[in-house]
């Protein structure tokens, strides 16, 4: 007769292969069995929360300061800009909407556009522009208002042939208006109205932010409105008022970074860790600005826009401005970079729970370093694509670099653009020396077996490896 034998083993449990190691119920064992099975897998699911130690700790630091911005915020709000009377210069003059309704061509001479050159030397730029203008042909554009109490008025005005704006009809315009000029003079061409290209383009931007992002995409574009708020109706009107610029700055850019930043991420350890990595970059950012802003003697009123603001606003510290802009303008890059390192080493600890901190610190900085090459690549070339027209210049010039160098108008580009840079990389080792701390000391409480230790890496589908026979 013969006999079934049963099985030398038990069969395999579903989701886990022969050979794997004892495990925890929910299959995220990680273990090796009498097979000589090696299960492993990682959890994708967001990052095990830290310990309630961790939670007190954070919290001691960051609500102090939070306190403090709030605080800051509600000792200098400034409830808007001060009235001043207009000047009619650059951007300060009445403006109204307008459309062409008509351009006709005609010659230069008939309407006496332009005069002959100043002393017939047309090897002289503006000798030479004169002829061209002379013996060109310009055209005579009507304009019609359409807005204001001059609405349906009507006038007229020469475009020149070597004019770099032209205009055609059917085309929208914006116009200045000076009441106190001639009648026939009152209203000119300013600029170009760009307003439905500005907003598609912004809609293009807004639909691809949610597409990709989802969610996130959302909460980013939110963030990004919350951050125009503050800069328009308290950094901007709160130094008009004659706030220190540098402290307006701080609080400001600190109330856009906390709202960014908690919106975007959450409110987490992780996040905290990069709110802090932040904070202590835009700290050295300050102090190093501050110190070279001085020591190179930079004024900040470099163009007609800042002496504009100098003339209305005598009071506001220039220099101060100066620094504000560079703390801003370096706030969005620094985000990327401490969000970027805290999460980094938080994967890092998921994947690895028995890395000490100067593992993590180690495996983190690697991953920073391959960030710092790109993200102060950026900085530089947004910086130099910037101010291109102005290096152009100096380059028609045949300046020699050291003279370009040591002008105001450079050197107030080089120094912005090299202390945020040394910013951005010290945002690097600073957040993942604190992220790597974090997580290190971190205290889990009790498991389900009353056991303080963490739960080791779950399995990867179950799989393990088959002894061979």
């Amino acid at each position: 007769m013969t006999t079934t034998q049963p099985p030398s083993f038990p069969p395999p449990e579903p989701g886990r292969g022969p050979g794997a190691g004892p495990g925890t119920g929910d299959g995220t064992g990680d273990g090796h069995g009498p097979g000589g099975g090696h299960g492993h897998s990682h959890s994708h699911g967001p990052a095990a929360p830290v310990s309630q130690h961790l939670r007190k700790v954070i919290a001691a630091v960051l609500v102090p300061f939070a306190a403090a911005v709030v605080v800051g915020l509600a000792l200098l709000w400034p409830g808007g800009a001060p009235a001043h009377e207009r000047t009619g210069v650059g951007f300060d003059r009445q403006t109204e909407q307008a459309t062409v309704t008509k351009v006709d061509e005609l010659s230069c001479q008939d309407v006496n556009a332009s005069g002959v050159p100043p002393t017939g030397d047309t090897s002289t730029a503006e000798g030479s522009s004169a002829q061209r203008q002379q013996a060109g042909t310009c055209k005579k554009a009507t304009i019609r208002v359409d807005t204001g109490s001059d609405k349906g008025r009507t006038f007229t005005e020469i475009v020149q042939p070597d004019q770099s704006r032209q205009l055609s009809a059917g085309q929208e315009v914006v116009v200045a208006y000076e009441p106190s000029a001639p009648k026939d003079l009152q209203y000119s061409v300013a600029d170009i109205d760009r307003g439905f290209p500005m907003a598609l383009l912004a809609g293009i931007f807004a639909l691809a932010v949610v597409v990709v992002g989802r969610l996130r995409g959302v909460m980013a574009l939110v963030s990004l409105a919350i951050s125009f708020l503050v800069l328009n109706f308290f950094i901007l009107p709160a130094i008009l008022q004659g706030s220190n610029p540098l402290l307006v700055a701080v609080i400001g850019a600190s109330a856009i970074m906390l709202i960014a930043l908690y919106l975007c991420h959450g409110l987490s350890a992780r996040t905290s860790v990069a709110v802090l990595g932040t904070l202590v970059s835009l700290l050295i950012i300050g102090v190093l600005g501050s110190l070279f802003i001085g020591w190179a003697a930079l004024s900040g009123d470099t163009d007609d826009n800042t002496g504009l603001i100098h003339g209305l606003y005598p009071s506001i510290d220039m220099s101060g401005l100066l620094l504000a802009g560079v703390i801003i303008g370096s706030l969005g890059v620094l985000d990327d970079v401490t969000v970027t390192q805290t999460s980094a080493v938080w994967e890092l600890h998921e994947a690895n729970p028995a890395l000490g901190r100067r593992g993590l610190y180690r495996a983190g900085i690697r991953i920073g370093r391959d960030h710092i090459a790109s993200v102060v690549n950026t900085l530089v070339l947004a910086y130099a694509g910037a101010a291109l027209p102005l290096l152009l210049l100096f380059s028609i010039a045949q300046s020699g670099v050291g003279t370009v160098a040591n002008s105001e108008l450079v050197a107030e580009e080089i120094v912005r653009t090299l202390v945020g840079s040394i910013g951005l990389v010290a945002s690097v080792p600073v957040t993942t020396a604190l992220a790597a701390l974090v997580v290190s000391a971190d205290r889990p409480g009790p498991g389900p077996s009353g056991v303080g230790a963490r739960p080791p890496a779950t399995a990867r589908g179950g799989r393990g490896r088959r002894r061979k026979h």
